[in-house]
């Protein structure tokens, strides 16, 4: 039995449906304890077609269970029988977590973490909060492995409603090139580190296949649809107001740091997901081409 929290999130979605599509039983932990959304991804690229495989296998070897990472105790019974833990970063509960999975006999744990932690910047909020996450598997007595990707391709679903409402797009740090990675293939890495102590002891950095600019992707995400998207850029000061909407001022400096001051660099490719996959990461166009019914 395999371990998976954030199972409806981004990479947790695509992480069960790759361990059921390998045999494997999972346990999919989530604070609803449902399967939603896990039955509709990405699997092979396939936009349609493949649901009904997918939903059998999700229905037959996934079993939901609900907790929060926040509160160990809501997590110590989803241990029973577990051999791997897959783990997202950044709650109180994690070190406790960690214990109990010791406990439990878990031999394995695979980090979720980004590509900030490598910065070592324990000052920066959200480099800190993964670094204290790293710090955590790696001191838990269990075999570890980190996963750093880039930014997600997912990330362009927050331009959604702008898209619905007009051809013209907002977009934050317009000059910042990123190697931004569909989580599929983040989750496809963490596949192969969960199911092999191959990995085990390492930091495994994942990127997509291109480095792109904001406008870049709004122009891609225009050719899935049919339609002549235009990028505008924010200044520094419109970005600011408009994070610090929606998320805490220590997070905004955060990205201002990285992509304003340049402390993190998301523009190379590396070659992880190909060596450990056997093939190339998913392009941007793939994943709009995949998703666009989203827009």
């Amino acid at each position: 039995m395999i371990l998976v929290t954030g199972a409806t999130g981004n990479v947790g979605a695509e992480l069960v449906r790759a361990l059921a599509g390998a045999g494997q039983r999972v346990r999919a932990l989530s604070r609803s304890g449902r399967t939603d959304g896990l039955t509709t991804g990405t699997e092979g690229g396939a936009e349609t077609g493949a649901e009904t495989g997918v939903e059998a296998r999700v229905n037959a070897l996934v079993e939901p269970v609900a907790g929060d990472l926040n509160e160990p105790g809501t997590v110590r019974d989803s241990l029973d029988g577990v051999r791997a833990l897959f783990l997202m970063p950044g709650y109180g509960g994690q070190r406790q977590v960690l214990a109990d999975a010791r406990a439990a006999g878990v031999e394995r744990v695979v980090l979720l973490s980004g590509r900030s932690a490598g910065t070592g910047d324990t000052g920066n909020a959200v480099a800190g909060y993964l670094i204290d996450a790293e710090n955590a598997v790696r001191e838990s007595g269990l075999g570890w492995t980190s996963v750093r990707p880039t930014s997600f391709m997912s990330n362009a679903l927050r331009l959604s409603d702008q898209i619905r409402k007009g051809d013209t797009v907002r977009v934050p740090f317009p000059d910042a090139y990123t190697t931004d990675v569909d989580p599929y293939d983040i989750a496809q890495v963490a596949l192969a580190a969960l199911l092999s102590d191959r990995y085990a002891g390492q930091a495994l950095e994942v990127t997509g296949p291109q480095a792109l600019l904001p406008a870049d992707r709004v122009r891609i995400l225009g050719e899935a649809l049919g339609r002549d998207l235009v990028a505008v850029g924010l200044t520094h000061e419109e970005t600011r107001v408009e994070m610090e909407a929606t998320m805490p001022k220590p997070y905004v400096d955060a990205f201002f740091s990285f992509f304003v001051d340049g402390t993190l660099d998301e523009s190379e490719v590396l070659p992880t997901v190909r060596e450990i996959t056997g093939r190339e990461p998913r392009t941007f166009a793939e994943w709009t081409r995949t998703h666009r019914a989203a827009f």
